[in-house]
């Protein structure tokens, strides 16, 4: 068996399922990597998402069942919708699938700003929003392009001025 790892992946052959394999040190690698799309329409839509990998749980037996659910049907996000209102600004919403029940929860705007992974430029999903409950606006998500259409982020808990610390990562699909 091949283990798929940052180092080993083209971006002609990244696909979803091969980041949902990856454990969040290789997330984390592969993220370092990415870069910004040239325009935020890029994202525009309802692009499939994905949850991969959640930090310390990665390297446990629950890795296999958590990574099988989260590519279920029945797993409750599904994913954002994105909306530019220029090539470096946006706005959008998550989209939570309960069942017989679909949501659009938990609104946020896009802007480009340094990661807290790495200072690099990343498309920050900026959550500190009046809709927002409490808990919902101390997320910082990041996203960054890791292959045409495909993006990579980190979703955080901020823990002050510039500082977050990391829960899990997730992907954006824009292809499917």
């Amino acid at each position: 068996m091949t283990t798929i790892t940052a180092s080993t992946i083209s971006d002609d052959t990244l696909h979803l399922d091969q980041l949902s394999s990856m454990q969040v040190d290789e997330l984390d690698s592969l993220y370092r990597q990415g870069t910004l799309p040239s325009s935020f329409n890029t994202l525009n839509g309802t692009p499939k998402g994905r949850m991969l990998a959640i930090r310390t749980l990665d390297q446990t037996p629950l890795f296999g069942p958590i990574s099988l659910l989260s590519k279920a049907k029945v797993f409750p996000w599904e994913g954002k919708s994105f909306n530019a209102t220029s090539d470096c600004t946006g706005t959008g919403i998550n989209r939570i699938n309960l069942t017989l029940l679909k949501q659009q929860w938990f609104p946020f705007n896009t802007r480009v700003e340094p990661s807290v992974i790495d200072g690099k430029d990343c498309i920050y999903l900026d959550y500190d929003l009046p809709e927002n409950p409490w808990f919902v606006r101390k997320i910082r998500d990041e996203l960054r392009e890791v292959s045409p259409g495909l993006f990579l982020g980190p979703a955080m808990w901020k823990t002050g001025d510039n500082e977050a610390a990391l829960v899990l990562w997730f992907a954006i699909d824009t292809t499917q």
